[in-house]
């Protein structure tokens, strides 16, 4: 049998975030982990069973298992919410719920174990540099080094494997900017909760059932260097939209900043260059549009009980012309 929805107190941390009442228990089973205010991220694995990560990774939540008729009704609930549809013609569905929560369901037969939902729960108030300085986050790379970056008006990326925290650290360093200053975000899903009195985010919007009335990352760069940026940001380069981005930021707007999927510093530039691919430009090409854009690179490593900044770099060239990243600034 299907488990029963339950009304759950709300902890005050969520309530905050405007989940409370009818709206929480749209969640269903899962409200009561989503209610809690230290869990971070809530995932369904169909058969596999519930896990849930409360800052030191994912752990199994006993006694939590749905029957796949209720968790595709959970997901197909969820994914209404935000506005989308899920189902076996568009299998993979992301969305933002209110409050910046991230959902992201995958149905079979695309997923053999049943129904998958990632439900990535923000914080309740931004990170702060204070709060990351206090946590060990800057004992490899000065938080004074950082700090500077931003000041000087350096175009930063940041780098790291997936749950490493870029987009809490590029949050955070761009409430450092002076609160004159015009930032515009550019992102798939806006997840960046940054504290700065003139912050502006773009979402992009996938297709309708008709294929019509998508606008991607691309697009949405152009539109905001219409908008007179101080400051550009990518959430996440991830396509060809890097190609608009390395543009702009070597045409005067410095300041700048994005995030990058990487394992490791060495990998960046092999990263940057797949990218270049995407958007039509060979290796010589993207290596000199990204040391003359990008000033500074930042990666971040997680280990079970922490973040933080590893390494950082600056992009240049080696003997042969090839990209590559030079430790240290």
């Amino acid at each position: 049998m299907p488990t029963s929805v339950v009304a759950v107190p709300v902890a005050p941390a969520r309530a905050r975030l405007g989940l409370a009442g009818a709206w929480l228990e749209e969640f269903g089973p899962l409200a009561s982990l989503v209610a809690e205010a230290e869990v971070t991220d809530v995932f369904l694995n169909g058969a596999g069973g519930t896990w849930v990560d409360r800052g030191s990774g994912p752990i199994r939540v006993d006694g939590l298992r749905l029957d796949e008729a209720a968790a595709r009704s959970l997901a197909v609930r969820l994914v209404g919410l935000g506005g989308r549809h899920i189902d076996e013609a568009t299998p993979c569905v992301d969305v933002r719920l209110h409050a910046g929560i991230r959902v992201h369901a995958v149905l079979p037969p695309v997923s053999a174990a049943g129904t998958l939902l990632s439900i990535r729960l923000p914080r309740i108030d931004p990170v702060t540099v204070g709060e990351l300085e206090s946590g060990g986050f800057f004992d490899a790379v000065p938080v004074e080094v950082v700090r500077g970056l931003i000041a000087r008006r350096r175009n930063v990326l940041i780098t790291g494997a997936a749950g490493s925290g870029k987009t809490t650290t590029l949050s955070a360093l761009l409430a450092l900017a002076p609160p004159g200053d015009r930032i515009i975000a550019i992102e798939d899903v806006a997840e960046l909760r940054v504290d700065h009195p003139h912050f502006v985010s773009l979402e992009t919007r996938q297709a309708n059932l008709e294929g019509a009335g998508e606008i991607g990352l691309e697009r949405l760069v152009r539109e905001a260097l219409r908008m007179r940026p101080d400051r550009l940001v990518l959430g996440e380069c991830r396509g060809a939209e890097v190609r608009e981005l390395l543009s702009a930021l070597n045409t005067g707007h410095d300041g700048g900043a994005g995030t990058l999927h990487a394992n490791s510093l060495d990998d960046v530039p092999a990263r940057l260059e797949a990218l270049g691919a995407l958007a039509g430009l060979d290796p010589p090409a993207i290596a000199r549009q990204a040391v003359s854009a990008i000033h500074a690179v930042l990666h971040l490593e997680r280990t079970r009980t922490r973040r933080r900044i590893a390494q950082i770099g600056r992009l240049g060239l080696d003997p042969r012309g090839h990209l590559a990243v030079i430790g240290g600034l």
